[in-house]
């Protein structure tokens, strides 16, 4: 017997007839002889909805109220998606984060995970039940329920995967698999039928909608064999594993572009020691994620430090560093939130030699304009105008050659 954890986001379970599609899903794989644990996300647009509202009457809602509103998305998909299978005839239980014994630590709307204690799912699961979690949540050390951030379902359901030791975590969505780029925005773009760990936690990081990173780096941390896969039609999906020398032999696995994005330069900065780590220390002690980081060439003493962090924070990030502006005698400070990063990755160029220059290169020719570049071993990332962005993916896509599959090597034959 089998134990799989499936789970499944917000379009697949967005209205009475997508949960009754998804019920007779899970009843079939647990009529196939598999134990089966799952995951759902908010339906359809609650989650939008919920912050929508509370900014209606509150700008800054305070964030562990937010977390407790927010919760209550997952809550209600967990609960009717388990009627639907009582109307089957399956035997379910819905459970909340706290009732799968999901354990986070004290920071609100960003939570990660501590431990997991499965044992009363395991209990269920015994009994012969479909258990049906909530994501996106769980109990902090206050016994406050608290969030884990966007797409935060896909890390519940890998770290259950690891808790349980499940055979296969799989993540449906409403699309067939992870492709080398966004389809709406590059037709043309190829379903991926395998994709290593360390470029899907690139391509999640970049802005890729897909996965969540941090369920990746789960996955990856614990050896947890991920598939990503539709949850309209029964076929093959992306394998999500350990890299191999056959992926190498595509240079570009995929482009993802990010327009969540917001750049915020500190004016006239003194260029003396400690007052970077001054800056990013505070941003750190908040919470806050930064991406990219560039300092201009010193100039008379003073410099300019740009760095990027998601348009959800620049509000905080305002109150954290002007304080800061006064403290080091910076000039000033200021925001672009029209900006987006693109960026291209692939284990491939570890050993592919001018890749950067081709990707500066197609940009050029485009006219797009390049204001921030950060690198990693596998992935390059540019910082454009906002407006740029679908137009700079859907030219390198091109340029890169992604539409079509890698030519395979020869198997070697068996002496």
């Amino acid at each position: 017997m089998a134990l799989f954890v499936q789970k499944y986001g917000g379009s697949s379970v967005a209205d009475a007839e997508c949960m009754r599609r998804v019920a007779k899903r899970i009843y079939d794989t647990q009529q196939a002889g598999n134990q089966v644990v799952v995951v759902v996300s908010a339906m359809g647009d609650t989650t939008d909805d919920l912050i929508a509202l509370a900014k209606q009457v509150n700008p800054e809602p305070n964030e562990r109220e937010m977390d407790s509103l927010m919760a209550t998305g997952e809550m209600a998909s967990s609960a009717i998606l388990t009627m639907a299978l009582h109307a089957i005839g399956a035997k379910a239980i819905s459970m909340t984060g706290h009732q799968a014994g999901i354990r986070v630590d004290g920071t609100h709307l960003k939570a990660k995970i501590q431990k997991i204690d499965p044992k009363r799912i395991r209990r269920h699961l015994d009994q012969g039940c479909v258990v049906v979690v909530a994501g996106f949540q769980g109990m902090n050390p206050s016994e406050d329920v608290a969030t884990l951030g966007r797409g935060g379902s896909d890390t519940t359901a890998v770290a259950l995967a690891a808790a349980l030791k499940a055979d296969r975590c799989q993540i449906l969505k409403d699309v067939d698999g992870v492709f080398t780029a966004n389809p709406r925005v590059v037709p043309s773009a190829r379903k991926l039928d395998e994709i290593a760990y360390e470029e899907m936690l690139e391509l999640a990081s970049a802005g890729s909608e897909v996965l969540q990173s941090r369920a990746v780096e789960y996955a990856k941390n614990y050896g947890v064999v991920l598939e990503v896969l539709s949850s309209f039609e029964v076929k093959p999906g992306t394998l999500v594993r350990e890299e191999d020398e056959e992926m190498e032999q595509m240079i570009i696995r995929g482009i993802a572009a990010d327009k969540n994005q917001a750049k915020a330069t500190l004016l006239g900065v003194p260029d003396t020691p400690g007052v970077a780590a001054r800056i990013f220390k505070s941003l750190a002690a908040a919470n806050i994620n930064v991406d990219m980081i560039v300092q201009n060439v010193s100039a008379a003493g003073v410099t300019d430090v740009s760095f990027t962090v998601a348009k959800d924070d620049i509000a905080k990030t305002r109150r954290v560093i002007e304080p800061l502006v006064k403290a080091v005698k910076a000039a000033g400070l200021n925001f672009d939130g029209d900006i987006a990063k693109v960026s291209i990755v692939g284990v491939g160029m570890k050993s592919h030699s001018g890749v950067a220059y081709k990707m500066f290169e197609v940009l050029a020719e485009n006219r797009i304009n390049i204001e921030m570049i950060s690198t990693s071993e596998i992935k390059i990332s540019v910082a454009i105008r906002a407006k740029e962005a679908d137009q700079a993916v859907r030219s390198l896509h091109a340029a890169f050659g992604m539409a079509k599959a890698p030519a395979r090597k020869a198997a070697k034959k068996r002496k």
